[in-house]
């Protein structure tokens, strides 16, 4: 029995070893799955961001506007979302995040924006992964960011657009600016800002620097209000506007935290941060408040707090605590300047304050996470060149304002010859909810 069994022995241990070698070589093809836990943190990111917008903005901007405008402020956001998701699926996911060309080191057209391949999400399906997530959740987190994106420009010319301008500017915004500076940003090896090394965790450049540049733009091109500056009427309902901040606030754990696309430490830092820094800046325009005027307010805490949130944002996955309190307290000095004396020195009519929230917020952070994203100040990078990164990040942030600038006025231009930028002064003064949309907000008893 023994002198048999040995001979077979031989063959049955080389068997054996390649059945392993096989389970071991097919392991990186069963690897290419999504995380459950990856995946459970994106999709609850995804809800966040968008609950950004549909309430938490519409309901911000909408308290702060006359109450003969506050359904048109409302549907404005409703309507964005809905044209933005129709671009972002037609071509606009595609033409932001598809690399096709760019991994050979391609440093032409698609160093500025992507292609087609992927127009109507062609190739993606329930199965495709990207990282450690289903790219088809991908595309939808990044659709929460170009959807709130045109959202925030509104705040500059709420109350005194027309629909149709407003729709036709917000289509085509996202489409010829947000769309490539999202790419030039974010679309990985061979985009022109990545290349330069700009870091933009979240969204300082491509969403709020964006945002602030075109609101100032359109601010100037639109006009003011009737009566601007000394006969503006207060916001109509404060306690809008403050539920609308709590949600933004919250929403903002999504879209900070779910900007690691993991879940792990550098989206636990990232959640950590953005509760630090608003809560600096909107105490720090309480502050200023009370020392100029003698009272703090309710919309100085609110204004505060989104600045801050502004700044951290490109931030968030680099600085620490330390850094989160030092970009809070910039965010809200300079966005309280900006926002209460700059715009009247220079009489342009930022309705409501995205300049000095989002545009200069997001400069801030992009420009101070060079300094606070050392580990000698607690942030993630051990070997940051200061001076060299400063540069960059002022570079890159200076290049999406002059960027975002030339492409607003053009779709201005276009858009004021298509259909007209401004409503009529009886409407104005009527107020768009009435004579855009034959509807009120409230209903006296």
């Amino acid at each position: 029995m023994l002198s048999f069994a040995r001979p077979l022995s031989l063959p049955l241990s080389v068997f054996l070893c390649c059945c392993l070698l096989l389970l071991v070589a097919a392991e990186p093809l069963a690897a290419q799955t999504a995380d459950s836990g990856d995946t459970a943190w994106l999709l609850t990111s995804t809800a966040l961001i968008l609950f950004m917008t549909l309430p938490g903005l519409a309901l911000f901007y909408g308290g702060l506007v006359r109450r003969k405008n506050v359904v048109s402020v409302l549907l404005q956001c409703f309507a964005i979302t809905g044209v933005v998701t129709l671009i972002w699926t037609a071509f606009g996911y595609s033409l932001a995040f598809d690399t096709t060309g760019m991994a050979a080191g391609d440093s032409g057209l698609h160093a500025f924006v992507g292609t087609f391949s992927k127009a109507f999400l062609r190739g993606v399906s329930a199965d495709s992964v990207t990282g450690t997530i289903p790219e088809v959740l991908f595309f939808a987190f990044q659709l929460t960011f170009a959807i709130i994106t045109p959202g925030l420009i509104i705040g500059a010319f709420a109350e005194r657009m027309k629909f149709s301008a407003m729709l036709l500017f917000s289509g085509m915004w996202a489409v010829f600016c947000y769309v490539p500076i999202a790419h030039m940003v974010w679309a990985g090896e061979g985009s022109f800002l990545g290349d330069l090394g700009v870091i933009d965790f979240a969204g300082g450049a491509v969403v709020h620097i964006t945002a602030g540049t075109a609101a100032l733009v359109a601010a100037v091109m639109v006009g003011a209000r009737r009566g601007f500056p000394h006969a503006i009427e207060p916001p109509h309902n404060l306690t809008l506007t403050l539920i609308g901040t709590a949600m933004l606030w919250v929403g903002w754990f999504g879209f900070n935290g779910g900007s690691a696309l993991a879940a792990g430490g550098q989206a636990a830092m990232a959640v950590v941060v953005t509760q630090i820094s608003p809560s600096v800046a909107a105490l720090t325009w309480m502050l200023i408040e009370t020392i100029r005027v003698g009272k703090p307010s309710a919309l100085g805490f609110a204004t505060g707090a989104i600045a801050g949130l502004a700044g951290i944002t490109p931030a968030a996955g680099t600085v620490g605590p330390v850094g989160a309190i030092a970009i809070g307290l910039v965010a809200g000095t300079l966005g309280y300047v900006a926002a209460t004396s700059l715009k009247f020195r220079f009489r342009y009519d930022d309705a409501l304050d995205v300049v000095g929230v989002h545009g200069v917020g997001g400069f801030v952070g992009i420009v101070m996470l060079a300094v606070f994203s050392s580990t000698t100040f607690g942030g993630s990078m051990a070997n940051l060149d200061m001076p060299r990164q400063l540069g960059v990040q002022f570079l890159g942030g200076l290049f999406t304002v002059v960027y975002t600038a030339i492409v607003s006025v053009v779709i201005l231009k276009v858009v004021d010859l298509l259909v007209g930028l401004r409503v009529e002064e009886h409407e104005e003064v009527e107020g768009l909810d009435v004579t855009q949309h034959g509807e009120v907000g409230y209903r006296d008893i």
